[in-house]
């Protein structure tokens, strides 16, 4: 992967609502981020932290406010919906919830071979015979195309919602939440198919998530958001052996390991997220900070460097290992 041209090159994405009063809400602040072939990138952060308008931002599901997006090499910024509908097939979504993403009404096999008609110039017996090709690689029987939706388990209908998905080769996947609804012994069989179909197809991957062993288990590298914006960035085990920013501490402190002897040191955090209509002055994160300086109140981090060429972090206090001494409790 690395030295590869990046499948998605994403520079300054920012996006903001309207929400009266000529206030704005800042869903995402200036995001930097590029994903190469056969790479999956996790992306994590509490609720409301930008990440699934992130992801519907680079596929202009939604239109970005500022920033760039490269799409192969290709700005696909500006480009209209017309000059952007070719280019549908190579970047696709899997949403969180498979029951909404799915026409009710349909047939399995239709609902699969949907994608394939609007995108690939194929014959009916050989759009057929893909979408039983693909039912077979998400590990659904030939029977399944003749159901309907609400005769599928919520694992099941996910699967679907993957194979249409790949059904025309994407080059990208953009996965929102899309094991939250499932339980561990589904989500395991989602996430093995999945690194099957990267490692298969060199597919690019971006999966957001909220749940940290999900994210751990799937990704190549883990992007944390707080208020929209990136604050550290690492590998997955870089990230979750040694976190060097404040918030990516106390959000990896709240998971809990598998070894129910493991001692946790909590760290805590105080106040309330601040409200995204009105962003706090110099570091966002600074009016929750157990390390926060005056200076914080004023200064926008930039990235340092942390051990290594692939892992930074935005904190004007992690050069002098200051963020070692977050308050912390052991439990």
């Amino acid at each position: 992967m690395t030295g590869a041209q990046p499948v998605l090159s994403v520079r300054g994405l920012t996006k903001q609502f309207a929400v009266g009063g000529g206030r704005l809400l800042t869903a995402v602040n200036k995001v930097d981020l590029d994903i190469r072939p056969g790479e999956t990138v996790g992306m994590v952060g509490e609720s409301g932290s930008g990440k699934s308008t992130f992801g519907r931002a680079v596929l202009r599901l939604t239109e970005p406010t500022e920033g760039s997006i490269r799409f192969g090499g290709q700005d696909i910024t500006h480009i209209s919906q017309r000059q952007l509908r070719p280019l549908r097939r190579e970047m696709q979504m899997v949403f969180q919830d498979p029951w909404s993403a799915l026409n009710p009404r349909l047939s399995i096999g239709d609902l699969i071979t949907e994608p394939i008609k609007l995108h690939l110039n194929l014959g009916r017996s050989e759009r057929a015979d893909r979408a039983e090709a693909l039912a077979r690689r998400v590990r659904l029987s030939r029977d399944f195309l003749r159901r309907t939706p609400s005769g599928l388990s919520g694992g099941q209908l996910q699967r679907v919602c993957i194979a249409r998905a790949i059904a025309t080769s994407p080059k990208l996947l953009v996965l929102d939440e899309p094991t939250s609804s499932l339980d561990l012994s589904v989500r395991a069989g989602i996430l093995d198919l999945l690194a099957e179909i990267r490692d298969e197809t060199q597919t690019a991957m971006l999966f957001i998530s909220h749940d940290l062993s999900t994210i751990r288990a799937i990704s190549d590298r883990i992007v944390v958001l707080y208020l929209g914006a990136v604050v550290e960035e690492a590998g997955a085990e870089a990230l979750f052996e040694t976190p060097a920013h404040p918030y990516s501490k106390a959000l990896l402190s709240a998971h809990l390991p598998a070894d129910p002897e493991v001692k946790l040191a909590r760290h805590q955090l105080e106040g309330e997220v601040p409200s995204p209509i009105n962003l706090p002055s110099g570091c966002s994160f600074h009016t929750r900070c157990p390390v926060a300086i005056g200076a914080c109140k004023t200064t926008v981090p930039q990235p340092v460097a942390v051990g290594g060429t692939e892992h930074f972090a935005r904190c004007i206090r992690i050069q002098g290992g200051a963020t070692q001494t977050a308050r912390s409790e052991t439990a």
